[in-house]
């Protein structure tokens, strides 16, 4: 293969983003070929000994973006210290290095992406990016168009205003309400507890979409990869160019 920039390299071996595997090389932690490398270092991993700290670097042989449609009662974790199902334990043989994208809480459900690219991951869940995240919400009770106004404006929490959502009743019968929300904040349990903050409880919780990426028709536990199509318009949210650029 061509030679590639060695963040890259570093990102896809397990060493977090590209700028946490900046870090690593700037600190003389890295060698190709027995030479300390610096930042702008390219190597070819086919005939380039790229070691880490003296131990050599593996690779997976591609980068995969998967969606995950997560059941209640799954935790968003590698490992639960209660002994509670994770969602690893419910995919199907997942490969190395593969970390999920953000959080849904323990009684949401819906559209989990959990991918082996770090910096994609990364860039997905930072403010900057504001990638939008919709969810439907069943709601106690009739919300008002007043509370709605407030959600649609930006309420009050304990850890700050809210940016303002995009907040849609959809039919059904009422109580209780049911409302697309869109978001691009990623707060802790952020949905339920703006919808606390206008005195509603919100009874289900489902995300639909994240970004470009939509649920659809997957079943609740199943998963399958992004289309090539998902996964360019992913990218192209946050900046980074085609997936095979060095």
């Amino acid at each position: 293969m061509p030679a590639e920039r060695l963040q890259k390299l570093l990102a896809r071996s397990g060493y977090g983003s590209r700028r946490s595997a900046e870090l690593v090389i700037a600190a003389g932690r890295v060698t190709v070929d027995g030479i300390v490398a610096i930042l702008g270092t390219r190597a070819d991993p086919d005939t380039q000994r790229i070691e880490v700290d003296g131990e050599r670097i593996r690779l997976e042989p591609d980068d995969v973006t998967i969606v995950l449609n997560k059941p209640t009662g799954i935790v968003v974790t590698a490992v639960d210290d209660r002994g509670r199902q994770t969602v690893f334990d419910i995919l199907h043989d997942p490969p190395p290095h593969l970390r999920y994208v953000g959080r849904l809480d323990r009684d949401t459900s819906g559209l989990l992406l959990l991918t082996t690219e770090g910096e994609l991951a990364h860039r997905l869940t930072h403010p900057r990016y504001e990638v939008m995240k919709t969810y439907e919400a069943s709601v106690d009770g009739q919300v008002a168009d007043g509370a709605l106004q407030r959600l649609r404006q930006g309420v009050m929490l304990e850890d700050g205003m809210t940016a303002p959502a995009v907040v849609e009743q959809l039919p059904g019968d009422t109580p209780p309400t049911n409302l697309r929300v869109v978001i691009h904040e990623g707060r802790n349990r952020q949905v339920r507890r703006m919808f606390e903050a206008v005195g509603h409880h919100v009874a289900r919780l489902r995300r639909t979409a994240f970004g470009p990426v939509s649920l659809d028709d997957l079943a609740p536990g199943a998963s399958r990869v992004v289309t090539p199509q998902e996964l360019a318009a992913l990218r192209a949210l946050v900046g980074l160019g085609p997936q095979n650029e060095a």
